[in-house]
């Protein structure tokens, strides 16, 4: 039987490290340079943030480290105590938690803690719920909470969706100015989307070398390699990052190297992370020999609308087209294709408790699925971060009879 000592590390990996430190120190170091520091949502206009000189900061990626590092459950309930609900985002409550506690792994790396925002900058194209978390550090701060209203359940994306969205947008530019002391120019916004669509074009090639059989990458490896993509996307270190970790895997696949060992079975996730248990699953698939070769989360960062032509257009197009504010007619399309492109043999769909938008086995999807696509699912309850909702055993359990399942299949 396979074990986890058998997957071989990446060498990007040391460069990867060194460009997430220096991406964080940076931060750190924003106040003593006299840099403005910008919070921002995953899929927010960050394009338009550095392009106006701003240091940009992703909370996002902040719960994901409170999930991964299993501080999350410790914090969560300071955050219910101010009065936000058990049943909202958890990324929200620990993140707020981590704040009123003064504990983080930021800290780690340099920061006190989390970096003061001089503005608050959201897109509720994931959910209400990044709004409704800027607005609680706009309060505690006293500074400006700004953002763009993002239609939900978007089929075909017209004309007409893109110029609503473009406008908000550009309706940014004014207040960003005033916070920033810094004229905008587009010419350097244009530059900044140019860089940006040239690391999503590299993102998702390294995400396709997966279509090979065997992979020469896994889901749970996807969630680290992404980083750059997420934090750093519009600055040239992520393209280069990216070049150098594409190369490393097209070598992995002539050689035959495989992210699992003697790979028999291939399956998608569909929906979060499980941030705190993201080690002990990757194990667990490792030894039954089953690689997740695919996940609608890790392509959530490609933005190939990207058009340094027509920045603002582009941006709302790249960032309205995003799988999970999208139909189900939709997302049943796209995961179809990418069950047929990857070659996949089941689909593990993750429902996070406190992750509607983006828990989508509620509403009959896999079954409608399974019935077009004649694939095996399994649904694992769980969360992206409050491991007080997610069951060891039986999803372990649960995992290895679906394997049974896929093999027999």
């Amino acid at each position: 039987m396979s074990s986890a000592s058998e997957r071989k590390d990446f060498a990007a990996n040391k460069q990867l490290r060194t460009v997430m430190g220096d991406y964080f120190a940076q931060i750190g170091r924003g106040p003593q340079e006299g840099k403005k520091t910008a919070w921002c949502t995953s899929v927010g206009p960050a394009e338009l943030l550095r392009a106006m000189g701003f240091n940009v900061y992703f909370p996002e990626n902040h719960g994901a480290m409170l999930g991964a590092a299993r501080m999350a459950s410790d914090l969560i309930p300071l955050a219910n105590a101010r009065g936000f609900s058990p049943d909202i985002c958890s990324y929200l409550t620990s993140d707020v938690g981590s704040y009123l506690k003064g504990a983080t792994p930021l800290q780690k790396m340099g920061l006190e803690g989390l970096p003061k925002a001089d503005v608050l900058v959201f897109n509720t194209n994931q959910c209400r719920d990044v709004k409704d978390w800027f607005q609680w550090y706009a309060r505690e701060w006293n500074v400006p909470c700004i953002g763009i209203h993002t239609p939900r359940a978007i089929g075909e994306m017209d004309d007409s969706l893109v110029k609503y969205i473009a406008g908000q947008i550009e309706e940014l530019v004014a207040p960003l100015e005033e916070v920033s002391g810094t004229a905008f120019d587009i010419d350097r916004l244009r530059e900044t989307v140019k860089i940006s669509r040239q690391c999503t074009v590299l993102w998702k090639a390294v995400i396709e070398t997966a279509a090979n059989v065997p992979s020469p990458i896994s889901f749970f490896d996807e969630t680290i390699q992404m980083g750059p993509a997420v934090v750093l996307r519009g600055e040239t270190v992520a393209v280069d990052y990216y070049r150098l970790l594409l190369d490393e895997l097209n070598q992995r696949i002539r050689d035959g190297v495989a992210a699992v060992q003697d790979e028999r079975l291939r399956v998608y996730w569909e929906g979060m992370p499980i941030w705190g248990k993201l080690r002990d699953l990757s194990s667990q698939f490792l030894a039954m020999k089953a690689c997740v070769v695919a996940s609608t989360y890790c392509n959530s960062w490609i933005f190939e609308a990207l058009d340094p032509a027509d920045p603002f257009q582009s941006m709302a197009r790249a960032y309205s087209s995003i799988f999970i504010c999208r139909s189900d007619d939709f997302k049943e399309n796209y995961i179809q294709r990418m069950v047929e492109q990857f070659r996949v043999d089941g689909i593990l769909f993750h429902d996070a408790k406190t992750c509607p938008n983006n828990s989508n086995c509620r509403y009959e999807m896999p079954q409608r699925l399974q019935q077009k696509l004649g694939k095996p699912f399994l649904i694992v309850n769980g969360d992206l971060n409050d491991l007080r909702l997610y069951s060891e055993e039986q999803t372990r359990t649960n995992i290895e009879a679906f394997a049974e399942q896929l093999a027999e299949a």
